[in-house]
């Protein structure tokens, strides 16, 4: 096949779809570049496993460290396991495409992402989600799109189409956006408290650009794509009827049981029914149904229960559409954190726990990009016994990943400067129990442990999941899904904010696309929501403590000449171990010049400070010093004045008095108070103890007027009498 690619000019730059050069002996495969960022995507497909009830989609994305013209970090110089940001790339690639797959397709498919050169400017991700779509259309997979992406920044008020890492710098949004040329499928949204409205906009604007990009895959799909060949297996529709008939009725009341365990419970019971029946053994020993086909039946009518009880009005745990399960909080519930908060709604209820560190602690991100560090983490867990589940216990999957993510991306814009609080904050969210939403509840508890720390944030932050039920014309907005509407209803739209405006977005679907207007309500359900859960936490703790805990370490922040800096450093780092030594304070020293101190009391902080300050001063005409001298020669003592720096005393300034030699006013060693009367042009310093001693003396009393003698008298006293 010979090459052949489609290009659109999509924001400032050209986007460019090619195939037929690389990776030939895949399904599909092609390459797409923006700027001097090229990505490579290849689909192959392989028979399904006996008994998969499941669509076994695989989606890997990878950076080699090459494409940014450097060598992978660490002792072994060579790509390891996925970072945290090919992980969440994967499924964001994951998440618009595997609904578009038809119902019955079990055949393994695999999408494998290569980044193959990146400038540093241009996000591979939006090229690796647009190559994925292009490389399916192309194949022979099944596939019912395409779909497109775009990301989408507002600098100064005015909207950006395909940012780059400069502009997303200086962005209130950061929006990432999914669809096909009909509707939007998948939003990502890190926001610093923007209204409704302007997301909305965003929105609107990235689905025109996703129509242009949809418009250049379809035009390679007509040049080179494939046949598509379906190998569709589900159950008949007459094995559907005869299930539904007999057991409908009773596997909706269970399913309709309020406590999640005592549901599960009930349905099992009606589960066993219907295998022992449908799925048992004839009088030959032969199945009377295929069990697999069996158990696709039942997921089919489960579904089907659910989502027609839902639109009659009638939901699993008995709310109505727009009720939040009960609500409870607490703080300070673990005595030696630094902070800590419970957040529980319904059977969803996640610990928060949040500890402050110092410079030492932030994270390296070395990627593509130019290193950074991170001053905030959260981390999200999901243990087994949250859902009361047997499970292997292994570390963070993409979903925990991916949560954490999201919750971390809602927090981060409220979270205090670093000239306001220098500390480094790790928010660890621990799930106790799931049943919907637990990411949105981890933004709760974040919230509540972060004012339990004293972080002093801008506003509380609250979130919510959105639920959706669309048959035709008929539609149903849910208000705090829970696990059954999240698996059999239609969208997972997440939105967290404060009272000024939404802060992170997540949206998933399992239908081809939103309409703007489902997105216009979903917008104004989520806010009612958040402002209810807003003041159910407030209740708890509504702004930050005054004081940080007392086993927080007490971090200073002071700001020096940079050019003293390697002065306070000292030669092969010995001044400033010596400091970390004498005092027990962390020390970090940022090339600006800002000074972190740490220090697990304010004592030992406030003594390192002093040392700093100390060395990090100029010398100043008229002041005076606690100097100590360190020579002795014949025309005076050199003495220093600040650490590393000292002047000469001559020993005519050394005392009121007439000296024949140094030695007799001061010695070797002698803690001495001096004035700096000059500094000559080669920083040279003159010093007297003399004008010192002068400028210290108490203040002379005023002399105290003789007393007058008694007067003579000629004349006697009465009291000597005649």
């Amino acid at each position: 096949m010979s090459v052949v690619s489609v290009t659109r000019t999509i924001g400032d730059k050209q986007l460019k779809i090619e195939t037929g050069l690389l990776a030939k002996q895949a399904d599909g495969a092609v390459t797409v570049s923006y700027g001097e960022t090229v990505i490579l995507a290849t689909v192959v497909r392989s028979d399904p496993r006996p008994g998969t009830d499941f669509f076994p989609l695989t989606v890997d994305y990878r950076e080699k460290a090459s494409a940014a013209g450097k060598f992978p970090g660490g002792f072994i110089k060579r790509e390891g396991r996925p970072s945290t940001k090919e992980t969440l790339t994967a499924r964001m690639i994951d998440r618009p495409i595997r609904p578009l797959f038809p119902f019955g397709f079990f055949d393994e498919v695999l999408i494998q992402v290569l980044v193959l050169s990146a400038d540093g400017q241009n996000d591979p991700d939006v090229l690796s989600m647009i190559g994925a779509s292009a490389a399916l259309a192309i194949s022979s997979v099944p596939f019912e799109g395409p779909i497109a992406a775009v990301r989408v920044a507002r600098i100064n008020g005015n909207f950006v189409t395909m940012p780059t890492t400069t502009d997303l710098d200086q962005s209130d949004l950061d929006l990432l956006l999914a669809g096909t040329s009909e509707a939007v499928n998948m939003i990502e949204v890190g926001a610093r408290e923007l209204p409704e409205s302007v997301v909305l906009d965003a929105i609107k604007l990235g689905h025109s650009v996703i129509k242009e990009i949809d418009s250049a895959i379809c035009e390679l799909q007509q040049q080179v794509g494939k046949t598509k060949e379906m190998a569709i297996n589900k159950p008949s529709d007459q094995l559907i009827d005869a299930i539904s008939k007999k057991y409908g009725a009773e596997l909706l009341a269970a399913k309709q049981t309020v406590k999640k365990q005592d549901r599960h419970a009930a349905v099992d019971v009606v589960l066993a029914k219907i295998n022992a029946e449908f799925a048992a053994n004839d009088a030959a020993g032969k199945p009377i149904n295929d069990p697999f086909h069996v158990a696709l039946a039942i997921a089919v009518i489960e579904e089907k229960l659910i989502r027609q009880s839902i639109l009659n009005g009638k939901r699993p745990d008995g709310r109505d559409t727009k009720t939040i399960r009960p609500l409870t909080s607490a703080v300070a519930l673990l005595p030696r954190t630094h902070g800590s908060g419970l957040f529980q709604r319904g059977e969803t209820q996640v610990l928060a726990t949040c500890t402050l560190g110092t410079g030492e602690d932030e994270q390296i991100i070395d990627g593509l990009g130019d290193e950074y560090s991170k001053k905030f983490m959260l981390h999200y867990n999901f243990p087994p016994f949250s859902t009361g589940e047997v499970k292997r216990i292994m570390g963070p999957g993409r979903r925990e990943i991916g949560h954490g993510a999201l919750a971390e991306r809602s927090l981060e814009p409220v979270l205090p400067t670093p000239d306001v609080f220098p500390y480094v904050v790790r928010l660890v969210c621990d799930v106790m129990e799931s049943n919907g939403s637990s990411s949105m509840a981890s933004v709760c508890s974040g919230t509540l442990a972060l004012l339990d720390a004293g972080v002093p944030i801008l506003r509380p932050v609250a979130g919510i999941s959105i639920g959706l039920v669309k048959e035709d014309n008929r539609e149903e907005l849910l208000t705090d899904i829970i696990g059954e509407e999240d698996h059999y209803g239609d969208m997972d739209f997440k939105v967290s904010g404060t009272t000024e405006g939404i802060t992170g977005i997540q949206l998933d679907l399992k239908i081809r696309g939103l309409s703007f207007d489902i997105i216009e309500k979903t917008f104004a359900r989520a806010k009612e929501a958040r402002f209810f859960i807003l003041g159910e936490m407030a209740k708890t703790l509504a702004t930050h403590r005054p004081q940080i805990s007392p086993y927080a370490p007490r971090l200073l922040t002071i700001r020096i000449n940079p050019e003293k800096i390697g002065k306070i450093i000292g030669p092969g780092g010995k001044t400033i171990k010596s400091i970390v030594e004498r005092t027990g304070a962390k020390i970090d020293i940022e090339d600006d010049g800002s000074v972190f101190i740490a220090a697990m009391g304010m004592e030992a902080a406030e003594k390192a400070r002093e040392e700093i300050e100390r060395l990090a001063e100029d010398v100043k005409i008229g002041k005076i010093y606690n100097g100590k001298v360190t020579s002795i020669k014949d025309f005076g003592a050199f003495i220093e004045v600040i650490p590393g720096q000292d002047g000469l005393c001559h020993i005519s300034e050394l005392a009121d008095r007439y000296l024949k030699t140094v030695g007799e006013e001061v010695k070797l060693g002698q803690p001495v108070r001096v004035k700096v009367i000059a500094i000559d042009d080669q920083g040279r310093i003159k010093l007297s103890r003399k004008q010192a001693m002068r400028d210290e003396a108490p203040p002379k009393a005023p002399p105290v007027p003789p007393i007058a003698p008694p007067p003579l008298h000629s004349d006697p006293s009465p009291a000597q009498g005649g």
